[in-house]
């Protein structure tokens, strides 16, 4: 038996993955070096929390909640629309590390979901440089 906890169990659930997603687009709202990737969004950032909240709290181990109401993720052709190279990567990965940086007490679980997003962010990449 995996007695394990799941990242989604050990954030703290469903109330700490969505701190951590408004932090991220708090930060993206916040910093003049991530306009890159705050102008691929709507104006309005509530459709874009809620979307990423339930993908990441299926893609941390807890509820399905993305699958179950837009089905499988396809997290690579939602994204071909949009223009992601290396900066508009780092753009993305300097939020989410802000925003783990703010939730996320646990260091190594900080390291672990970290190191995970940037595998995640990287393979989003649809051009050169």
């Amino acid at each position: 038996m995996n007695t394990e906890l799941t990242h989604y169990h050990r954030i703290g659930g469903a109330e700490h993955v969505r701190a951590l997603v408004v932090r991220f687009y708090q930060v993206m709202d916040e910093l003049p070096e991530t306009y890159g990737i705050r102008k691929m969004h709507a104006p309005h950032l509530q459709s874009a929390e809620d979307k990423l909240y339930k993908f990441l709290s299926g893609w941390m181990g807890g509820p399905q909640l993305f699958v179950e109401e837009y089905g499988h993720p396809r997290l690579r052709a939602r994204h071909l629309p949009f223009a992601i190279g290396n900066s508009e990567r780092d753009q993305w990965l300097l939020c989410m590390n802000r925003a783990l940086d703010k939730v996320v007490e646990d260091i190594p679980l900080r390291r672990e979901l970290s190191e995970a997003f940037a595998k995640v962010a990287d393979h989003m990449r649809n051009r050169e440089g």
